[in-house]
């Protein structure tokens, strides 16, 4: 019996899964709101109890965190948080315990993936010697890539997510001196992720000063135009900005979803770029699949391809969607099996 946990900025999947030579069942799947807790521990033991499972019986742990890990210590980028493995391990007794970095457990989770599972953007040309790699858009933005080692994809961990956002056009050029007023320092999650998009909206609103913040409290209600409308919850506000773009309620929304979307294509093919991911790239995080149909409209693969001198490499590149919303926690639990081979 295998224990998968995948820990996001937002929500907490915790999995127990029999292990399977094609790739683990899962048997039972929890769902947490993350800062709903104070520590991690306290929520693997909630979870335990609610299946009314001994921590004895699980034979290896993996957990996916959304942060850098470092000799089995993360501290979670947009969580108070500081996950120890060895503190897990000696809090339950398990026999193994392995922290890993989110998008790495994700890229775990691409290689056993179901051709139904993904939607190609473009078809490519896989080569079959060549790396993979994958990008997540969420409460933060997430990069790791697939090592392809003699026909074998040994997925790595990256924090690209807080590498410089490379403006292209001069609207994100002007958008990057702005938000470089307000955060001194603009990374890629900065645009890309959830608060990201709101941090477009305001630029395109003209709507900054109401706080320096990356989160969508940094809006004031009365900073919200009448395509978004009023909200109880800033967290919904990324939802509702991209629902007043596709429904064309206000030119502004759609202006910053735009941005949004190019410059997601733009930051996919770059990481296509750095990692040679001639085998595949992979979309992944709770953003993608609910704008399936903007990243298919054009302009993001557009983006993707605008890569001279090496738009002819970019363009044979496989791009996919990840439409299984739990490729994380099933990436953790592919790992956790391997650790129980490996031992």
């Amino acid at each position: 019996m295998l224990l998968a946990g995948d820990i996001g900025g937002t929500k907490t999947l915790f999995g127990i899964f029999a292990t399977s030579p094609e790739r683990p069942r899962p048997i039972e799947v929890g769902e947490f709101v993350t800062l709903e807790y104070d520590a991690l521990e306290p929520m693997i033991r909630e979870f335990l109890a609610a299946q009314n499972i001994e921590p004895r019986r699980i034979e290896a742990v993996c957990l996916g965190v959304a942060g850098a890990v470092t000799e089995q210590v993360a501290r979670l980028t947009n969580v108070p948080w500081l996950v120890d493995g060895d503190v897990v391990e000696e809090a339950f007794n398990f026999k193994r315990v392995r922290i890993i970095n989110d998008l790495e457990a994700l890229a775990y989770g691409v290689t056993v993936l179901e051709p139904s599972e993904l939607k190609a953007l473009q078809v490519g040309v896989p080569l079959a010697d060549g790396n993979a790699a994958v990008i997540a858009a969420g409460t933060g933005l997430g990069e790791a890539m697939l090592h392809n080692v003699d026909g074998r994809f040994i997925p790595a961990a990256s924090e690209g997510g807080h590498s410089d956002f490379a403006a292209r056009t001069p609207r994100e050029m002007e958008m990057v001196q702005q938000l470089t007023r307000i955060f001194g320092r603009v990374g890629v999650e900065v645009v890309l992720s959830g608060p990201g998009l709101v941090n477009i909206y305001q630029f395109t609103h003209n709507s900054f000063g109401s706080g320096p913040t990356i989160t969508p409290n940094s809006i004031a209600p009365s900073h919200l135009c009448e395509g978004v409308g009023p909200s109880k919850d800033a967290s919904d506000l990324p939802a509702r900005i991209s629902r007043a773009a596709f429904e064309k309620r206000c030119a502004r929304c759609v202006e910053a979803f735009d941005i949004f979307i190019r410059a997601y294509g733009a930051e996919t093919g770059n990481i296509a770029l750095r990692y040679v991911a001639t085998a595949g790239v992979y979309i992944g995080g709770g953003i993608a699949p609910k704008i399936l149909p903007a990243l298919e409209s054009g302009s993001f693969m557009d983006a993707f391809r605008d890569k001279e001198p090496m738009a002819h490499l970019v363009a044979t590149i496989p791009v996919s969607v990840i439409l299984n919303p739990d490729a994380g926690l099933l990436g953790a639990a592919v790992h956790a099996q391997q650790l129980t081979l490996d031992s």
